[in-house]
């Protein structure tokens, strides 16, 4: 009975991280779908201008003189790495202890709080 507890607790906490997993990824994309498009098409001009004409120099000039662009598309990218940076870690070097603690931790709060919990379905289904 203790090992089968046991059991469904691990299995708990590994949905618990791929739902974090899921978010994640989702919150990139839903930057790129919103932030970078309007960035990319804040760029327009000088996309067209660089397919003719590659410079390093226009390049810099195009991301100097259309900041905000700039910024939307450093920000898009940015995350994205920063989830790749967190995922690729989790896969070669396994969850780190602090964060395997908080989700267990985090787990214990859904059980105790019941089906109130908003992820309760997803992590404690059968």
């Amino acid at each position: 009975m203790q090992h089968r507890m046991e059991s469904d607790f691990c299995e708990q906490v590994e949905r618990l991280h791929q739902f974090t997993v899921y978010m994640r990824w989702s919150v990139v994309l839903l930057l790129w779908l919103t932030v970078g498009l309007v960035s990319l098409w804040g760029f327009r001009y000088e996309v067209e201008l660089l397919k003719e004409h590659f410079t390093w120099a226009a390049l810099r000039y195009g991301i100097i003189f259309n900041r905000l662009p700039s910024l939307g598309l450093a920000l898009c990218i940015g995350a994205t790495l920063s989830v790749l940076y967190w995922q690729t870690g989790n896969i070669v070097w396994g969850r780190s202890p602090k964060w395997q603690k908080r989700l267990e931790k985090q787990v214990l709060r859904i059980r105790q709080q019941g089906q109130a919990h908003p992820l309760w379905h997803w992590v404690c289904r059968k």
